[in-house]
Protein backbone atom coordinates (compact mmCIF):
# COMPACT_ATOMS: atom_id res chain seq x y z
CA UNK A 1 0.00 0.00 0.00
CA UNK A 2 2.80 2.38 0.72
CA UNK A 3 4.18 2.07 -2.81
CA UNK A 4 0.26 3.18 -4.07
CA UNK A 5 0.85 6.47 -2.26
CA UNK A 6 2.14 9.74 -4.18
CA UNK A 7 5.65 10.33 -3.45
CA UNK A 8 6.16 13.80 -5.16
CA UNK A 9 4.71 17.44 -4.16
CA UNK A 10 2.79 17.48 -7.71
CA UNK A 11 1.14 14.06 -7.69
CA UNK A 12 -0.18 14.63 -3.77
CA UNK A 13 -1.41 18.56 -5.27
CA UNK A 14 -2.88 16.77 -8.02
CA UNK A 15 -4.60 13.98 -6.06
CA UNK A 16 -5.79 16.41 -3.22
CA UNK A 17 -7.67 18.52 -5.79
CA UNK A 18 -9.24 15.52 -7.09
CA UNK A 19 -10.69 14.00 -3.98
CA UNK A 20 -11.90 17.62 -2.80
CA UNK A 21 -13.55 17.87 -6.57
CA UNK A 22 -14.99 14.08 -6.05
CA UNK A 23 -16.16 14.56 -2.36
CA UNK A 24 -17.88 17.69 -3.46
CA UNK A 25 -19.28 15.97 -6.97
CA UNK A 26 -20.12 13.24 -4.42
CA UNK A 27 -22.09 15.90 -2.27
CA UNK A 28 -23.93 17.47 -5.09
CA UNK A 29 -25.00 14.45 -6.57
CA UNK A 30 -26.15 12.84 -3.57
CA UNK A 31 -28.40 16.13 -2.82
CA UNK A 32 -29.76 16.12 -6.09
CA UNK A 33 -31.13 12.47 -6.03
CA UNK A 34 -32.43 13.33 -2.04
CA UNK A 35 -34.38 16.06 -3.27
CA UNK A 36 -35.14 14.10 -7.00
CA UNK A 37 -36.54 11.31 -4.78
CA UNK A 38 -38.09 13.55 -1.78
CA UNK A 39 -40.06 15.72 -4.55
CA UNK A 40 -41.35 12.95 -6.68
CA UNK A 41 -42.31 10.77 -3.98
CA UNK A 42 -44.03 14.01 -2.61
CA UNK A 43 -45.89 14.36 -6.00
CA UNK A 44 -47.17 10.77 -5.52
CA UNK A 45 -48.54 11.24 -2.60
CA UNK A 46 -50.56 14.13 -3.81
CA UNK A 47 -51.65 12.20 -6.84
CA UNK A 48 -52.75 9.63 -4.16
CA UNK A 49 -54.51 12.32 -2.37
CA UNK A 50 -56.22 13.78 -5.03
CA UNK A 51 -56.98 10.34 -6.09
CA UNK A 52 -58.59 9.29 -3.42
CA UNK A 53 -59.29 5.78 -2.05
CA UNK A 54 -62.67 5.20 -4.73
CA UNK A 55 -60.59 2.10 -6.13
CA UNK A 56 -60.46 0.42 -2.64
CA UNK A 57 -64.11 1.24 -1.74
CA UNK A 58 -65.47 -0.78 -4.78
CA UNK A 59 -63.33 -3.73 -3.25
CA UNK A 60 -65.31 -3.05 0.25
CA UNK A 61 -68.32 -4.94 -0.31
CA UNK A 62 -67.04 -7.61 -2.77
CA UNK A 63 -67.12 -11.38 -1.85
CA UNK A 64 -64.74 -13.55 -1.75
CA UNK A 65 -62.25 -13.33 -5.06
CA UNK A 66 -61.92 -15.73 -7.79
CA UNK A 67 -58.51 -16.62 -8.85
CA UNK A 68 -59.20 -15.28 -12.52
CA UNK A 69 -57.91 -12.13 -14.67
CA UNK A 70 -61.54 -10.18 -14.75
CA UNK A 71 -62.69 -11.23 -11.33
CA UNK A 72 -65.30 -8.57 -9.82
CA UNK A 73 -64.58 -6.14 -12.92
CA UNK A 74 -68.64 -4.88 -12.47
CA UNK A 75 -67.81 -3.90 -8.82
CA UNK A 76 -64.30 -2.82 -8.89
CA UNK A 77 -64.25 1.16 -9.89
CA UNK A 78 -61.59 2.37 -11.53
CA UNK A 79 -62.50 6.04 -13.29
CA UNK A 80 -59.72 7.75 -13.20
CA UNK A 81 -56.98 5.23 -11.84
CA UNK A 82 -54.15 5.08 -13.48
CA UNK A 83 -52.78 2.13 -14.95
CA UNK A 84 -50.94 0.16 -11.94
CA UNK A 85 -53.22 1.29 -8.92
CA UNK A 86 -53.50 -0.89 -6.57
CA UNK A 87 -56.22 -1.26 -3.86
CA UNK A 88 -56.93 -3.43 -0.70
CA UNK A 89 -59.36 -4.04 2.48
CA UNK A 90 -58.41 -5.40 5.23
CA UNK A 91 -61.14 -6.42 8.17
CA UNK A 92 -59.77 -6.78 11.88
CA UNK A 93 -55.76 -6.33 10.29
CA UNK A 94 -56.75 -8.87 7.94
CA UNK A 95 -56.52 -8.56 4.03
CA UNK A 96 -60.10 -9.87 2.28
CA UNK A 97 -59.41 -7.96 -1.05
CA UNK A 98 -56.85 -6.93 -2.86
CA UNK A 99 -56.91 -6.15 -6.72
CA UNK A 100 -54.55 -4.12 -9.18
CA UNK A 101 -55.52 -1.71 -12.21
CA UNK A 102 -54.38 -3.38 -15.63
CA UNK A 103 -54.97 -1.58 -19.12
CA UNK A 104 -57.51 -4.97 -19.61
CA UNK A 105 -59.27 -4.55 -16.37
CA UNK A 106 -58.73 -5.41 -12.55
CA UNK A 107 -56.83 -8.24 -11.49
CA UNK A 108 -57.07 -9.64 -8.29
CA UNK A 109 -53.28 -9.79 -6.44
CA UNK A 110 -52.30 -13.18 -4.41
CA UNK A 111 -50.31 -11.51 -1.77
CA UNK A 112 -47.85 -13.52 0.39
CA UNK A 113 -48.17 -13.66 4.42
CA UNK A 114 -45.49 -11.84 4.10
CA UNK A 115 -47.23 -8.77 1.90
CA UNK A 116 -50.31 -8.98 3.74
CA UNK A 117 -48.08 -8.52 7.49
CA UNK A 118 -46.72 -5.45 5.87
CA UNK A 119 -50.14 -3.83 4.20
CA UNK A 120 -51.54 -4.71 7.92
CA UNK A 121 -48.36 -2.75 9.50
CA UNK A 122 -49.58 0.34 7.39
CA UNK A 123 -51.07 3.30 9.88
CA UNK A 124 -54.40 4.14 8.98
CA UNK A 125 -53.37 8.08 9.21
CA UNK A 126 -54.22 9.12 5.55
CA UNK A 127 -50.15 9.73 4.93
CA UNK A 128 -47.91 8.16 2.45
CA UNK A 129 -45.77 5.14 3.05
CA UNK A 130 -43.66 2.89 1.23
CA UNK A 131 -44.28 -0.78 1.07
CA UNK A 132 -42.30 -3.50 -0.62
CA UNK A 133 -44.75 -6.24 -2.19
CA UNK A 134 -42.94 -9.23 -3.54
CA UNK A 135 -46.28 -10.07 -5.33
CA UNK A 136 -45.83 -6.60 -7.14
CA UNK A 137 -42.66 -4.24 -6.38
CA UNK A 138 -42.41 -1.03 -4.20
CA UNK A 139 -45.54 0.83 -3.79
CA UNK A 140 -46.53 4.24 -1.95
CA UNK A 141 -49.74 3.44 -0.27
CA UNK A 142 -52.17 5.21 1.92
CA UNK A 143 -54.18 3.86 4.18
CA UNK A 144 -57.86 5.46 5.33
CA UNK A 145 -60.71 4.03 7.46
CA UNK A 146 -63.56 3.00 6.15
CA UNK A 147 -67.47 2.81 6.46
CA UNK A 148 -67.60 -0.47 7.74
CA UNK A 149 -64.72 0.17 10.61
CA UNK A 150 -62.49 -1.48 7.67
CA UNK A 151 -59.21 -0.15 6.51
CA UNK A 152 -58.76 0.61 2.70
CA UNK A 153 -55.32 1.04 1.34
CA UNK A 154 -54.98 2.67 -2.10
CA UNK A 155 -50.86 2.68 -3.67
CA UNK A 156 -49.43 3.61 -7.11
CA UNK A 157 -46.14 2.03 -7.96
CA UNK A 158 -42.73 3.60 -7.27
CA UNK A 159 -41.09 2.05 -10.25
CA UNK A 160 -41.37 5.73 -12.37
CA UNK A 161 -40.00 7.52 -9.12
CA UNK A 162 -37.41 5.22 -9.33
CA UNK A 163 -36.58 4.94 -12.49
CA UNK A 164 -36.18 8.71 -12.90
CA UNK A 165 -33.90 8.46 -9.80
CA UNK A 166 -31.43 6.03 -11.33
CA UNK A 167 -31.66 8.13 -14.51
CA UNK A 168 -30.04 11.19 -12.58
CA UNK A 169 -27.80 8.81 -10.70
CA UNK A 170 -26.46 7.52 -14.17
CA UNK A 171 -25.94 10.96 -15.72
CA UNK A 172 -24.61 12.35 -12.75
CA UNK A 173 -22.34 9.70 -13.08
CA UNK A 174 -21.07 10.24 -15.98
CA UNK A 175 -21.11 13.85 -16.34
CA UNK A 176 -19.01 13.93 -12.61
CA UNK A 177 -16.36 11.11 -13.70
CA UNK A 178 -15.94 13.37 -17.45
CA UNK A 179 -15.76 16.47 -15.13
CA UNK A 180 -13.13 14.99 -13.00
CA UNK A 181 -10.81 12.99 -15.56
CA UNK A 182 -10.84 16.48 -17.11
CA UNK A 183 -9.78 18.15 -13.97
CA UNK A 184 -7.08 15.73 -13.43
CA UNK A 185 -5.75 16.06 -16.85
CA UNK A 186 -5.78 20.00 -16.15
CA UNK A 187 -4.94 20.06 -12.58
CA UNK A 188 -1.84 17.87 -13.06
CA UNK A 189 -0.69 20.36 -16.13
CA UNK A 190 -1.41 23.16 -14.01
CA UNK A 191 0.21 22.28 -10.79
CA UNK A 192 3.15 20.92 -13.04
CA UNK A 193 3.31 24.37 -14.56
CA UNK A 194 3.11 25.88 -11.70
CA UNK A 195 5.94 24.13 -9.77
CA UNK A 196 8.31 24.19 -12.41
CA UNK A 197 10.54 26.55 -10.95
CA UNK A 198 10.82 24.46 -7.54
CA UNK A 199 11.27 21.77 -10.12
CA UNK A 200 14.15 23.50 -11.81
CA UNK A 201 15.76 24.46 -8.17
CA UNK A 202 15.56 20.06 -6.98
CA UNK A 203 17.85 19.52 -10.59
CA UNK A 204 20.82 21.85 -9.21
CA UNK A 205 20.02 20.52 -5.69
CA UNK A 206 20.49 17.02 -6.85
CA UNK A 207 23.76 18.42 -9.39
CA UNK A 208 24.64 20.02 -6.55
CA UNK A 209 24.65 16.67 -4.02
CA UNK A 210 26.54 14.98 -7.03
CA UNK A 211 29.57 17.01 -6.62
CA UNK A 212 32.42 15.84 -4.76
CA UNK A 213 33.22 18.58 -2.14
CA UNK A 214 35.36 16.98 0.14
CA UNK A 215 38.60 18.17 -1.52
CA UNK A 216 39.84 19.50 -4.82
CA UNK A 217 38.63 22.56 -6.88
CA UNK A 218 34.64 22.47 -7.28
CA UNK A 219 33.02 23.51 -9.55
CA UNK A 220 29.40 24.63 -9.13
CA UNK A 221 26.79 24.11 -11.42
CA UNK A 222 24.49 26.98 -12.90
CA UNK A 223 21.98 28.51 -10.13
CA UNK A 224 18.64 27.76 -10.57
CA UNK A 225 16.39 30.39 -12.55
CA UNK A 226 14.59 32.44 -9.87
CA UNK A 227 10.99 33.45 -10.26
CA UNK A 228 8.30 36.16 -8.65
CA UNK A 229 10.28 36.75 -5.28
CA UNK A 230 6.38 37.40 -4.30
CA UNK A 231 5.73 33.91 -4.01
CA UNK A 232 7.00 30.91 -1.93
CA UNK A 233 8.29 28.97 -4.88
CA UNK A 234 10.35 32.40 -6.01
CA UNK A 235 11.57 32.92 -2.13
CA UNK A 236 13.31 28.85 -2.03
CA UNK A 237 14.91 29.67 -5.04
CA UNK A 238 16.78 32.80 -4.14
CA UNK A 239 17.56 31.32 -0.78
CA UNK A 240 19.14 28.68 -2.38
CA UNK A 241 20.72 30.67 -4.83
CA UNK A 242 22.37 32.43 -1.64
CA UNK A 243 23.28 29.73 -0.19
CA UNK A 244 25.25 28.19 -3.19
CA UNK A 245 26.77 31.51 -3.81
CA UNK A 246 28.28 31.13 0.04
CA UNK A 247 29.17 27.69 -0.45
CA UNK A 248 30.76 28.19 -3.50
CA UNK A 249 32.68 31.25 -1.58
CA UNK A 250 33.56 28.74 1.01
CA UNK A 251 34.85 26.13 -1.12
CA UNK A 252 37.07 28.71 -3.04
CA UNK A 253 38.54 29.59 0.10
CA UNK A 254 39.04 25.70 0.80
CA UNK A 255 40.88 25.19 -2.04
CA UNK A 256 43.08 28.24 -1.68
CA UNK A 257 44.19 27.43 1.94
CA UNK A 258 44.53 23.90 1.03
CA UNK A 259 46.93 24.96 -2.58
CA UNK A 260 48.99 26.50 0.29
CA UNK A 261 48.98 24.23 2.90
CA UNK A 262 50.27 21.40 -0.02
CA UNK A 263 52.65 23.78 -1.47
CA UNK A 264 53.91 24.61 1.76
CA UNK A 265 54.23 21.13 2.83
CA UNK A 266 55.88 20.04 -0.50
CA UNK A 267 58.38 23.03 -0.40
CA UNK A 268 59.14 22.25 3.43
CA UNK A 269 59.82 18.67 2.52
CA UNK A 270 61.79 19.26 -0.35
CA UNK A 271 63.96 21.79 1.47
CA UNK A 272 64.28 19.79 4.29
CA UNK A 273 65.50 16.72 2.94
CA UNK A 274 69.05 18.03 2.74
CA UNK A 275 69.84 19.60 5.90
CA UNK A 276 68.48 16.17 7.66
CA UNK A 277 70.52 14.55 5.37
CA UNK A 278 73.69 16.17 6.35
CA UNK A 279 73.04 16.34 9.97
CA UNK A 280 72.73 12.72 9.65
CA UNK A 281 76.10 12.37 7.87
CA UNK A 282 78.02 14.58 10.08
CA UNK A 283 76.71 12.41 13.17
CA UNK A 284 77.62 9.23 11.16
CA UNK A 285 81.39 11.47 10.35
CA UNK A 286 81.51 11.80 14.62
CA UNK A 287 80.96 8.30 15.54
CA UNK A 288 83.77 7.42 12.90
CA UNK A 289 86.10 9.77 15.01
CA UNK A 290 89.34 7.04 15.42
CA UNK A 291 89.91 8.40 18.80
CA UNK A 292 88.69 7.86 22.06
CA UNK A 293 85.07 9.45 23.22
CA UNK A 294 82.98 10.16 26.34
CA UNK A 295 79.95 7.34 26.21
CA UNK A 296 77.90 10.06 26.32
CA UNK A 297 78.93 11.97 23.74
CA UNK A 298 78.67 8.46 21.48
CA UNK A 299 75.15 8.15 22.91
CA UNK A 300 74.22 11.57 21.91
CA UNK A 301 75.56 11.04 18.44
CA UNK A 302 73.82 7.69 18.24
CA UNK A 303 70.48 9.42 18.93
CA UNK A 304 71.20 12.56 16.26
CA UNK A 305 71.69 9.89 13.63
CA UNK A 306 69.01 7.28 14.49
CA UNK A 307 66.54 10.76 14.89
CA UNK A 308 67.55 12.31 11.53
CA UNK A 309 67.23 8.96 9.59
CA UNK A 310 63.52 8.87 11.40
CA UNK A 311 63.09 12.51 10.15
CA UNK A 312 64.09 12.02 6.57
CA UNK A 313 61.84 9.07 6.27
CA UNK A 314 59.60 11.28 7.96
CA UNK A 315 60.01 14.59 4.63
CA UNK A 316 60.41 11.58 2.36
CA UNK A 317 56.57 10.51 3.27
CA UNK A 318 55.26 13.82 3.54
CA UNK A 319 56.98 14.79 0.08
CA UNK A 320 55.61 11.87 -1.19
CA UNK A 321 51.71 12.69 -0.40
CA UNK A 322 52.30 16.60 -1.46
CA UNK A 323 53.31 14.93 -4.89
CA UNK A 324 50.00 12.57 -4.64
CA UNK A 325 47.62 15.25 -3.08
CA UNK A 326 48.45 17.85 -6.10
CA UNK A 327 47.28 14.91 -8.83
CA UNK A 328 51.01 13.81 -10.14
CA UNK A 329 50.95 11.07 -12.09
CA UNK A 330 52.29 7.72 -10.80
CA UNK A 331 53.96 5.24 -13.24
CA UNK A 332 51.81 3.00 -15.31
CA UNK A 333 53.16 -0.37 -15.84
CA UNK A 334 52.55 -4.09 -15.12
CA UNK A 335 53.74 -5.12 -11.92
CA UNK A 336 53.90 -9.06 -10.83
CA UNK A 337 51.70 -8.03 -7.26
CA UNK A 338 52.50 -11.60 -6.63
CA UNK A 339 56.23 -11.03 -6.10
CA UNK A 340 55.80 -7.91 -4.14
CA UNK A 341 53.84 -9.55 -1.88
CA UNK A 342 56.35 -12.73 -1.44
CA UNK A 343 59.12 -10.07 -1.39
CA UNK A 344 57.65 -8.28 1.57
CA UNK A 345 56.45 -11.10 3.54
CA UNK A 346 60.43 -11.80 2.99
CA UNK A 347 61.72 -9.10 4.88
CA UNK A 348 58.71 -9.02 7.55
CA UNK A 349 59.88 -11.93 8.67
CA UNK A 350 63.31 -11.01 8.68
CA UNK A 351 62.15 -7.83 11.13
CA UNK A 352 59.57 -9.33 12.77
CA UNK A 353 60.82 -12.95 13.56
CA UNK A 354 58.24 -12.99 16.67
CA UNK A 355 55.65 -12.82 15.01
CA UNK A 356 54.24 -16.23 12.54
CA UNK A 357 53.83 -15.02 8.93
CA UNK A 358 51.42 -16.88 6.22
CA UNK A 359 50.57 -16.39 3.24
CA UNK A 360 48.32 -17.64 0.50
CA UNK A 361 48.29 -17.01 -3.42
CA UNK A 362 46.72 -17.99 -6.10
CA UNK A 363 48.62 -20.55 -8.38
CA UNK A 364 49.25 -18.32 -11.13
CA UNK A 365 50.75 -15.16 -10.78
CA UNK A 366 48.04 -11.88 -10.25
CA UNK A 367 49.66 -8.90 -12.61
CA UNK A 368 48.37 -5.08 -12.24
CA UNK A 369 48.96 -1.83 -13.62
CA UNK A 370 51.02 0.45 -11.51
CA UNK A 371 53.52 1.67 -9.55
CA UNK A 372 55.67 -1.47 -8.61
CA UNK A 373 57.65 0.82 -5.98
CA UNK A 374 54.48 2.42 -4.77
CA UNK A 375 52.89 -0.83 -4.41
CA UNK A 376 55.97 -2.17 -2.91
CA UNK A 377 55.81 0.80 -0.17
CA UNK A 378 51.70 -0.48 0.23
CA UNK A 379 52.79 -3.70 1.35
CA UNK A 380 55.70 -2.69 3.70
CA UNK A 381 53.76 -0.27 5.50
CA UNK A 382 50.47 -2.28 5.84
CA UNK A 383 52.91 -5.67 7.61
CA UNK A 384 54.97 -2.92 9.43
CA UNK A 385 52.01 -1.85 11.18
CA UNK A 386 50.71 -5.24 11.84
CA UNK A 387 54.08 -5.81 13.05
CA UNK A 388 54.55 -2.75 15.81
CA UNK A 389 50.58 -2.70 16.89
CA UNK A 390 50.11 -6.37 17.48
CA UNK A 391 51.99 -8.07 20.42
CA UNK A 392 55.15 -10.96 19.60
CA UNK A 393 53.46 -14.35 18.67
CA UNK A 394 50.33 -12.70 16.62
CA UNK A 395 50.16 -14.49 13.36
CA UNK A 396 49.84 -12.41 10.31
CA UNK A 397 48.47 -13.72 7.22
CA UNK A 398 48.65 -12.39 3.45
CA UNK A 399 46.10 -13.02 1.21
CA UNK A 400 45.89 -12.11 -2.61
CA UNK A 401 43.33 -13.57 -4.72
CA UNK A 402 41.53 -11.81 -8.26
CA UNK A 403 38.21 -12.63 -9.51
CA UNK A 404 39.94 -11.67 -13.58
CA UNK A 405 39.74 -7.87 -13.33
CA UNK A 406 40.14 -6.74 -9.50
CA UNK A 407 42.95 -8.21 -7.44
CA UNK A 408 42.46 -8.21 -3.96
CA UNK A 409 45.17 -8.37 -1.01
CA UNK A 410 44.23 -8.65 2.74
CA UNK A 411 46.23 -8.05 5.66
CA UNK A 412 44.83 -10.07 8.59
CA UNK A 413 46.11 -10.66 11.98
CA UNK A 414 44.94 -11.87 15.13
CA UNK A 415 46.28 -9.23 17.29
CA UNK A 416 43.69 -7.24 20.25
CA UNK A 417 42.64 -5.24 16.94
CA UNK A 418 42.12 -1.23 16.55
CA UNK A 419 39.92 0.88 19.18
CA UNK A 420 36.58 1.62 17.53
CA UNK A 421 37.39 5.42 18.07
CA UNK A 422 40.30 5.37 16.20
CA UNK A 423 38.72 3.29 12.94
CA UNK A 424 36.95 6.09 11.66
CA UNK A 425 40.29 8.44 11.15
CA UNK A 426 42.65 5.77 10.86
CA UNK A 427 43.35 6.35 7.40
CA UNK A 428 44.30 10.19 8.21
CA UNK A 429 48.10 11.16 8.63
CA UNK A 430 49.32 11.42 12.25
CA UNK A 431 46.64 9.36 13.25
CA UNK A 432 48.33 6.25 15.99
CA UNK A 433 46.41 3.58 17.44
CA UNK A 434 48.72 4.36 20.69
CA UNK A 435 49.76 7.87 21.34
CA UNK A 436 51.94 6.82 24.25
CA UNK A 437 53.80 4.67 22.20
CA UNK A 438 57.35 5.32 21.56
CA UNK A 439 58.56 7.34 18.64
CA UNK A 440 61.10 5.15 17.51
CA UNK A 441 58.93 1.94 17.76
CA UNK A 442 55.38 3.70 16.82
CA UNK A 443 56.17 6.00 13.62
CA UNK A 444 54.78 9.07 12.80
CA UNK A 445 51.46 8.13 11.87
CA UNK A 446 51.54 8.84 8.28
CA UNK A 447 52.29 4.83 6.94
CA UNK A 448 47.90 3.91 6.67
CA UNK A 449 47.07 7.46 5.18
CA UNK A 450 50.15 6.72 2.69
CA UNK A 451 48.71 3.47 1.84
CA UNK A 452 44.95 5.28 1.39
CA UNK A 453 46.63 8.05 -1.26
CA UNK A 454 48.96 5.09 -3.05
CA UNK A 455 45.85 2.99 -3.47
CA UNK A 456 43.48 5.78 -4.23
CA UNK A 457 45.63 7.24 -7.47
CA UNK A 458 45.92 3.90 -8.76
CA UNK A 459 41.73 3.89 -8.66
CA UNK A 460 41.36 1.68 -6.05
CA UNK A 461 40.38 0.98 -2.76
CA UNK A 462 41.24 0.25 0.61
CA UNK A 463 39.34 -1.16 3.72
CA UNK A 464 39.55 -2.10 7.43
CA UNK A 465 37.51 -4.57 9.58
CA UNK A 466 38.48 -4.42 12.75
CA UNK A 467 37.33 -6.06 16.38
CA UNK A 468 39.49 -7.97 19.50
CA UNK A 469 41.07 -10.63 17.77
CA UNK A 470 40.70 -9.83 14.42
CA UNK A 471 41.87 -7.15 12.29
CA UNK A 472 42.02 -7.20 8.62
CA UNK A 473 43.12 -4.45 5.63
CA UNK A 474 41.75 -4.95 2.12
CA UNK A 475 43.10 -3.63 -0.65
CA UNK A 476 41.67 -3.56 -3.95
CA UNK A 477 43.15 -2.70 -7.27
CA UNK A 478 42.15 -3.02 -10.83
CA UNK A 479 43.83 -5.95 -13.00
CA UNK A 480 46.54 -4.98 -15.96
Amino acid sequence: MRSLRPHTLRARLTLGLLVLLAVSCAAVGLAAVVELNGFLTSRLDEQLTETGNRFAVSLEHKGEPERNDHDGDEHADTRRQATGTFGARLVDGTVTNAAVVRPTGTLNVDLTAADRERLAAVPADGRGHSVGLSALDDYRVIATRGLDGDVLITGMPLEPVEAAVHRLELVAGIVFGAALTAAGIAGALWVRWSLRPLSRVAATATRVSELPLASGEVALPPRAPESDPRGEVGRVAGAFNRMLGHVEDALTKRHASEERLRSFAADASHELRTPVASVRGHAELALLHPGPLPPEITRALQRIAAESTRMGAMVDDLLLLARLDAGRPLEAAPVDLTRLVLDALTDARATGSGHRWELDLPEDPVTVTGDAHRLQQVLANLLSNARLHTPVGTKVTVTLETDGSTASLKVHDDGPGIPEDIQPGVFERFTRADRSTKAETGGAGLGLSIVAAVVEAHGGSVTLESGPGSTTFTVRIGNA
